[in-house]
């Protein structure tokens, strides 16, 4: 695989999850496929079909100015117009009480490059349990 296309794949996945900590659904949109599909914790072990599940996270509140996500080692496998890209997730989140709070997840995004663009078509989120 080029340079380009993992350079490429890397920058829409970091966008993707900056546009999710900041709220922002337009780019969620963009970057989305509209048959988007998900396994994720919140979905209870249910396939998530569609974006209107994501929608309401989005108009939820849960966004919070003081939001990062950095992905932990991400790799990049092309297979074709479809990518794979994995890494685990860190999200750190202001508390209201002025703390901060971190969270892990193993994730699994699918990307489709379609009509010379790549669209994010699936993934898979599994939370990493926090030390004790």
């Amino acid at each position: 695989m080029s340079n380009d296309a993992t350079a490429e794949l890397l920058q829409l996945s970091q966008r993707l999850l900056d546009c999710i900590a900041a709220g922002d659904w337009l780019t969620y949109q963009e970057l989305c496929d509209p048959s988007l599909t998900a396994f994720e914790p919140e979905g209870c072990g249910q396939l998530i079909e569609g974006l209107a599940f994501h929608h309401f996270y989005f108009d939820s509140n849960e966004q919070h100015p003081r939001n990062r996500t950095a992905m932990i080692r991400p790799q990049v496998r092309l297979l074709g117009d479809v990518a794979v890209v994995y890494y685990v997730r860190i999200n750190q989140r202001g508390t209201p009480d002025g703390r901060t709070q971190s969270t892990a997840f193993e994730e699994t995004r699918i990307w489709h490059r379609q009509d010379g663009r790549w669209r994010h078509v699936h993934f898979h989120r599994s939370a990493i349990p926090t030390p004790r």
